[in-house]
């Protein structure tokens, strides 16, 4: 399976609606702390803008809603496959990215046979406290020759200097969060992130 590059992951699907007249081709909707009615609500108009543009929408954690409204792709964390189901989500005809941080969590996902497999913190974030250390780019080559040609995507602390650097290190994907959202400008941030990709 081959993914575009660059995969910013937003937080409204308002954020969606602004980065894909860029080109951005995969997307994910990362929204926290919503009511459900709300939930529905972004990944409804994320799903619908994603589709308008002829992009990937992947929705993190709330896989029952993706299923519900007929979306493509999910994204779990360790925590979220504890609770998830697995068969339901490939009944729906869902494909589904893992997030991983070493090597139990890595055996992990391959046994849920993911579409990709994610690693990180590859540089410190600040999007959310972790007890993961920053895994450094070594660890990508690693987790590359263990997956083969399954997409791997680095995430955390990335730039599109430190995107570069993970990509010669073997990433597939290189997302990107608060490098867009907190940037000054956001539209030309994005851009150079599509230079890479």
């Amino acid at each position: 399976m081959t993914l575009p590059r660059f995969y910013p992951v937003l937080d409204s699907a308002d954020w969606i609606a602004r980065v894909l007249p860029l080109g951005v081709r995969l997307v994910q909707l990362r929204a926290k702390d919503r009511p459900e009615g709300d939930l529905r609500d972004q990944i409804a108009r994320a799903r619908d803008l994603c589709r308008k543009h002829g992009a990937i929408l992947v929705v993190n954690d709330h896989w029952r809603l993706a299923i519900d409204l007929g979306c493509d792709f999910v994204h779990l964390g360790q925590e979220d496959l504890d609770g998830a189901d697995l068969p339901a989500i490939r009944a729906a005809g869902l494909r589904m990215g893992i997030s991983t941080h070493d090597e139990a969590e890595l055996d992990r996902a391959l046994d849920c046979r993911p579409d990709y497999v994610a690693l990180g913190p590859v540089w410190p974030t600040i999007l959310k406290q972790m007890k993961w250390h920053s895994q450094g780019v070594e660890k990508l080559t690693r987790w590359k020759a263990r997956i083969g040609d399954l997409p791997l995507c680095a995430i955390g602390g990335l730039t599109p200097d430190r995107a570069r650097m993970a990509i010669a290190a073997g990433a597939d994907v290189v997302a990107a969060v608060t490098d867009i959202t907190l940037n000054p400008d956001p539209d030309a941030r994005v851009r150079e992130w599509l230079d890479i990709a």
